[in-house]
């Protein structure tokens, strides 16, 4: 109970300061997406969250409004439907800033596995093969453990790689691992496996 409340405060400290240290990135962030294709700026996703709860997760949009108009689809590499001043973004993961809202609303954390859109955890028969159902014991988290390791996961044998990091993580979760895995998200900002 009390490393709960300690993440929580964790998570609300720096996720306010992390917010005005990167609103002005933000705000050029948001001129750029407007910009590009006078569309909206950000886009929101259903994922699955702590315990199966779904909620809304925020980005800037970095692709055309019109990016999934034949359904869901991994991003490739050098995605035809990213806009043309947004790649960047991707790259250096900025797009995932409006996440902080996340956070200090309580629906995710700074630090945990990455929350599943619900296509594709409910899509994949992966279930039968993997305890994925156990990812959701933890909330899930902008940067993680699997987020720094493990990069994207394209393949099966990826996402069982990066299952078996969100699952070590929650086995042994203290908030020095949450800092740790805070300031080597750092060298991340500029990930070119990034899509």
């Amino acid at each position: 109970m009390r490393g709960i409340i300690l993440k929580r405060v964790l998570d609300l400290c720096l996720g306010s300061i992390a917010l005005l240290l990167f609103s002005p990135l933000m705000l050029l962030c948001a001129i750029l997406v407007k910009c590009s294709d006078g569309g909206k700026v950000i886009y929101s996703q259903e994922r699955v969250g702590q315990f199966g709860h779904i909620f809304r997760v925020y980005k800037f949009r970095t692709m055309r409004s019109n990016a999934e108009q034949n359904g869901v689809q991994w991003a490739e590499d050098d995605d035809p439907r990213i806009l043309r001043f947004c790649r960047w973004m991707r790259v250096s993961h900025v797009d995932e800033l409006p996440q902080l809202i996340n956070v200090l609303f309580g629906s995710m954390s700074l630090v945990g596995p990455r929350p599943e859109r619900t296509e594709i955890y409910m899509g994949l028969d992966i279930n039968n093969c993997f305890p994925i159902a156990q990812r959701l014991d933890a909330k899930p988290g902008i940067t993680g453990l699997a987020q720094i390791w493990n990069g994207y996961d394209t393949t099966l044998r990826s996402f069982k790689r990066k299952l078996r990091l969100d699952l070590l993580y929650i086995r042994r979760y203290h908030s020095c691992l949450d800092i740790w895995i805070i300031v080597h998200t750092v060298r991340k900002f500029w990930d070119h496996q990034a899509r």
